[in-house]
């Protein structure tokens, strides 16, 4: 393990902290998520300082960075690119769109209509984008960081199951306390513009986080911490069988890919806390940002007030961890 690389992890971490403030949290999972290669939904309501951690975690690693606001008149190729015709030579030039970027933060992303929704998740899944006829690669350092809006319905348009299925984390964020907010309102005071603002020095390259992505490969994780992972995710699958009131909750648990994504976070979790090695609170710890936005709720568990977070922590709470 590269000692020098995880500390550079750690100073990025304090960093980011310094500039946000009561997130401590939703700025680890950034980091972890950023080391796993995985993408983050963030969902919270407006002014929380969404668009400014990301902003903030591209400015750490060094890497090319796009907003992009989405709404419903939105155009898939606004997203891609286009071909452009050259009547010069009578060829079509393709023109690359804002999602040739190395971090792109999708700001309010449950407003872009289903086309456009669809041509994200080629991005996300494929790590390419297909324009007419001819498809083109993406950076190799390549992470989505999504906001929603979960208070707003009009003009929105619910993010399909394959869409989240592709999100690493769904990361929920409420309100600072009171201290912390005055905190925020005493930084924002002394902004020439009135807002805080990521003032980041680079800590790392896009290129050392792809050497570090090589490292969490290495991670060793133990059968048992394994097979207690896989069968946290499966129980979202069989949830009647650790909570006979709550059958028929849940209409679709996680996948086998959830299963793969908690592992990953945990891996990077553990390199991030400088260990070559996996422990069960790794898994703990994620459990719930990992699988919240995996499992698709009947109509029924919101009419008795029960949440995919009850249900993972009872899971937690049920299944022996080694």
């Amino acid at each position: 393990m590269t000692g020098s690389l995880t500390s550079v992890l750690n100073n990025l971490q304090i960093q980011l902290e310094s500039i946000i403030v009561g997130q401590k949290s939703l700025l680890e999972r950034l980091v972890i998520a950023t080391l796993a290669g995985g993408h983050v939904l963030l969902e919270g309501p407006p002014g929380l300082a969404k668009t400014t951690a990301v902003h903030a975690l591209a400015a750490g690693v060094d890497a090319d960075y796009h907003r992009i606001q989405f709404t419903p008149d939105l155009m898939p190729s606004d997203l891609t690119g286009s071909e452009i015709y050259q009547p010069e030579n009578g060829r079509f030039t393709f023109n690359p769109g804002p999602v040739f970027n190395q971090i792109v933060l999708a700001d309010e992303l449950n407003r872009a209509p289903p086309k456009v929704q669809s041509a994200l998740l080629e991005a996300m899944a494929e790590q390419q984008v297909s324009v007419g006829n001819h498809s083109h690669t993406l950076p190799e350092f390549f992470m989505v960081l999504a906001t929603q809006n979960p208070l707003e319905q009009f003009g929105t348009y619910p993010l399909p199951e394959a869409l989240l299925d592709r999100f690493l984390f769904k990361c929920l964020m409420d309100y600072p306390e009171i201290e912390e907010e005055i905190e925020i309102s005493r930084r924002a005071r002394q902004d020439d513009k009135g807002h805080l603002e990521a003032a980041v020095v680079a800590q790392m390259k896009p290129e050392d986080i792809l050497a570090l992505r090589k490292q969490v490969n290495e991670v060793h994780v133990e059968p048992g911490i394994e097979s207690y992972a896989v069968r946290l995710v499966a129980a979202t699958r069989n949830l009647e069988n650790h909570h006979q009131s709550w059958a028929g909750l849940v209409k679709t648990g996680a996948s086998p890919r959830g299963s793969i994504a908690l592992l990953r976070a945990a891996m990077s979790r553990a390199l991030f806390h400088q260990r070559d090695y996996v422990i069960p609170e790794d898994i703990i710890e994620l459990a719930g940002d990992v699988l919240r936005h995996r499992m698709i709720l009947d109509f029924s568990a919101e009419a008795e007030g029960v949440s995919a977070d009850d249900m993972i922590q009872h899971l937690l709470n049920v299944i022996e961890a080694p």
